[in-house]
């Protein structure tokens, strides 16, 4: 199954050394295939100040695919329940309302985790099976059409079977195949930093909606949480220039004290929104995963979650196969993904646009919908699990 006659021929080339792409490269390794991730290393200049709330399915796949989860548990916390309060201030405004894991019989929806625990954590597992770049620079198909040349930024190169594109929204690998996309921008960035607070979050996340996007605190390890406090541009860099003691004066008057008082607040981040779609998540002896297929801002915690399923997938698609990049490989991988990523980026992007909306008629759309899942019942318990059914093992 694997080309092994030199180290630079490979099974597989997983260009881009994110999360996404390091799963993937771990996940098809775990499907037989000698494979390899490149792309910049992680340094501290650049660390990710994010967090990531990792889905049940997510959880499923470090664990039982990847045997990562046990590693990275202790540095998790669980989020065992879910409220939303609307802080619009509009004519048609939701009911606030809390949705609880033990509802569908579930200890939790899932667990949040900082980025820089879960990178690290992937890059351990990586070992020598990371080759640092700058990136993959030129490809070309070789006559046969049997293999992929790749030449890295140093002037290494590669020969492959399948090459991964998990470069990124600005995907070289998906402009190179000419792979057109569908994007958009929104007047709003993302304040991201991590907090620490007198009470107990409970395991409880609360999302406090307002006109200008949501405010989020996720649940951390302790008596912390990290924030995600979405705004317009010009207010999401106004926050960041604070100092702590204003900023967190200012924190307290949109989210008051659900968490007791704030005591202080790490260093912060802000990223403008915005989102994409690839209209092919694959081409000739190529798939795409991660933000290099979809980009979606960050409602419902589906981003990497959907780039974990990504990986997944397509570790089963090659698992077995003669040829890891063969057509019919590739279209059993499309097939599968195409309509889940239209399906959850879209989505994401509806809710948004209906809470940023001036429209009375999508507020009332959005106060409507959010009021039926408020209500006791099959479509509550189908929407919670729905949600956070990302990966289904």
């Amino acid at each position: 199954m694997q080309l092994q006659t030199d180290n630079r021929i490979v099974d597989a080339v997983i260009a881009g050394a994110g999360p996404a792409g390091m799963a993937a490269t771990l996940a098809l390794r775990k499907a037989g295939l000698n494979a390899i991730c490149t792309g910049p290393a992680p340094g501290a200049e650049s660390v990710d100040r994010r967090t990531t709330a990792l889905l049940h399915g997510s959880i499923r796949f470090l664990e039982k695919t990847l045997g990562l989860w046990d590693s990275l548990a202790p540095h998790a916390a669980p989020l065992k329940t879910l409220r939303l309060i609307d802080r619009t201030g509009r004519l048609f405004r939701a009911p606030d309302m809390m949705f609880s894991a033990s509802e569908i019989g579930e200890d939790s929806f899932g667990w949040n985790i900082p980025n820089a625990i879960l990178t690290a954590g992937l890059m351990e597992a990586l070992g020598g099976q990371f080759v640092p770049s700058d990136g993959v620079i030129a490809m070309t198909d070789e006559e046969n059409g049997g293999a992929i040349r790749l030449r890295l930024a140093d002037g290494r190169e590669y020969l492959t079977r399948l090459l991964v594109g998990a470069d990124g929204r600005n995907s070289f690998c998906r402009k190179n195949r000419d792979i057109a996309v569908r994007q958009w921008s929104y007047n709003q960035a993302a304040l991201v930093c991590n907090l620490q607070h007198e009470r107990p979050h409970r395991d409880a996340c609360t999302e406090f909606h307002g006109a200008s996007g949501p405010l989020t605190l996720v649940p951390l390890p302790g008596d912390a949480s990290s924030l995600v406090w979405v705004e317009t541009p010009e207010r999401a860099r106004e926050l960041q220039g604070l100092n702590e003691t204003d900023f967190l004066t200012a924190l307290t008057a949109r989210a008051g004290r659900v968490n007791g008082r704030f005591i202080s607040a790490g260093p912060r981040a802000v990223f403008p929104l915005s989102g994409l779609i690839a209209r092919r998540l694959t081409a000739h002896r190529m798939a795409l995963v991660g933000e290099a297929g979809h980009v979606m801002p960050p409602i419902g915690a589906q981003g990497l979650n959907l780039g974990f399923r990504d990986a997944a997938d397509l570790a089963d698609c090659v698992a077995g196969a003669d040829d890891p990049g063969a057509r019919a490989v590739l279209a059993n991988y499309e097939r599968r993904r195409a309509r889940d990523v239209w399906l959850r980026t879209n989505a994401a992007d509806l809710l948004n646009r209906t809470l940023i909306s001036n429209l009375p008629i999508f507020q009332l759309a959005r106060a409507l919908g959010l009021g039926a899942l408020g209500v006791p019942g099959p479509l509550r318990r189908a929407a919670m699990r729905q949600g956070m059914s990302t990966i289904n093992q």
